[in-house]
């Protein structure tokens, strides 16, 4: 009965069985969502690695729970037989880790297919070893947090504990190595990733270490349990973390990249538009979207858009002589000649949407605006800030207000 309880204790005080399970299910979900592309692509080993990692995690986040380590012995009615099944299903991961890392890095193919085929085999035989030494030796006791140590020199059990935590452990440093080695060569939200994921498998060598550690001082008399029941299983959670982080930085990194690209651009498009949202457009249809519930790309398309329609509303206002007055300006203070084009444009601009807002009067020798592209529109806009538009605008305006009076 004290052995019960201690057992039923340890089931209760440890981690939550549906925070197992629910980690599990929503790897298995992911995997089973892939199934229908693994199908049509069934000879793409990156996919086949990946869905193999997404398999063997949900796995042992099932296999593993606490419930299911009683639950399993009972059925078999092999007491520990969770053991081997949990080692050889981590074992099964850390392989599809390395597998993964193999086949998503840029390396001639033979060499690909070379380590893969490698890694296949060795780990294959290392799951095969670690039924076949449990078969062979004998684990009466049921232990959930430390079999490990318990079994420390069990003959045969021994050796499958550590065929275990060695193949783990060597998987996860190369993994790690790979990761980091690889994020020297690549930029963005790869090698982001990468750097998450180095440290990530680094702790999953410290979690093997520091229960080698524990069997050891077994082995010569030592009691360091606690590495294998209190310290270690604190590696778990943040491992999960970075590796998460790890997996989907990759995955999502360029879309937000992309998202913050499109957002800057309107962020920089503001003052054009703000200065030119008002101009009259006839013949254009103008329509209303809330930024709040548009997705950017779409925003960003319909306002490049309008702003292209009042240009070319106000093509018939452009006056060249503002134009010239404003570039020559630019060109006195000292910008170079991109610069200089775009604050004559913003000048010129300005310009017209005060004489179609005051006047019906038209420049007859407008100049071309057809030379105006897409990234012409960002230099634009910035250089409506500039104080030699306002300068050249005002001065035209004491100009005209001067001519009034005569």
């Amino acid at each position: 009965m004290p052995e019960t309880e201690e057992r039923n204790s340890k089931v209760t005080s440890g981690p939550s069985t549906l925070v197992f399970y629910a980690s599990g299910v929503i790897l298995l979900l992911v995997c089973a969502l892939k199934i229908p592309a693994l199908i049509r692509r069934r000879h793409d080993p990156l996919l086949r690695a990946a869905c193999l990692l997404l398999f063997a995690g949900g796995c042992i986040m099932l296999l593993a729970a606490p419930e299911s380590i009683v639950k399993l012995d009972q059925l078999t009615g092999v007491a520990n037989f969770a053991a081997p099944v949990v080692y050889a299903t981590t074992v099964a991961y850390s392989a599809a880790s390395l597998l993964l890392i193999i086949n998503w890095r840029s390396a001639p193919p033979d060499r690909t297919k070379h380590a893969s085929r490698l890694c296949i085999t060795v780990y294959s035989l290392a799951i095969l070893a670690i039924f076949v030494l449990f078969s062979a030796g004998n684990a009466p006791v049921q232990q959930l947090t430390l079999f490990d140590a318990y079994y420390a020199n069990t003959p045969y059990i021994r050796e499958m504990i550590v065929t275990y935590l060695v193949a783990h452990g060597i998987a996860a440093m190369t993994t790690s190595a790979l990761c980091w080695r690889w994020s020297k060569q690549v930029n963005g939200s790869l090698r982001a990733g990468l750097r998450f994921l180095a440290p990530a498998y680094l702790l999953h060598v410290c979690y093997d270490v520091m229960r080698l550690i524990a069997v050891a001082a077994r082995w010569t008399g030592h009691d360091l349990n606690f590495l294998v029941d209190k310290i270690s299983p604190q590696l778990a959670a943040p491992s999960a973390v970075l590796g998460a982080i790890g997996f989907i930085l990759p995955l999502v990194g360029p879309r937000i990249a992309a998202t913050a690209r499109i957002i800057g651009q309107l962020h920089r498009l503001t003052p054009l538009w703000q200065a030119l949202r008002q101009v009259s457009t006839p013949g254009a249809i103008r329509t209303s979207l809330p930024w709040w519930r548009t997705p950017p790309a779409v925003l960003l398309t319909w306002r490049k858009t309008a702003l292209y329609d009042a240009l070319l509303a106000l093509a018939p206002y452009y006056d060249h002589s503002v134009r010239e007055t404003a570039h020559r300006a630019a060109r006195r203070n000292g910008d170079e000649e991109p610069t200089a084009t775009a604050i004559a444009d913003a000048a010129m601009i300005l310009a017209a949407r005060e004489r179609q807002a005051t006047t019906s009067e038209q420049v007859h020798d407008a100049p071309d605006t057809s030379r105006w592209r897409p990234q012409d529109l960002v230099p634009l806009s910035l250089a409506l800030t500039s104080p030699i538009v306002r300068n050249v605008l005002e001065h035209r305006v004491s100009l005209q207000e001067a001519a009034r009076h005569e």
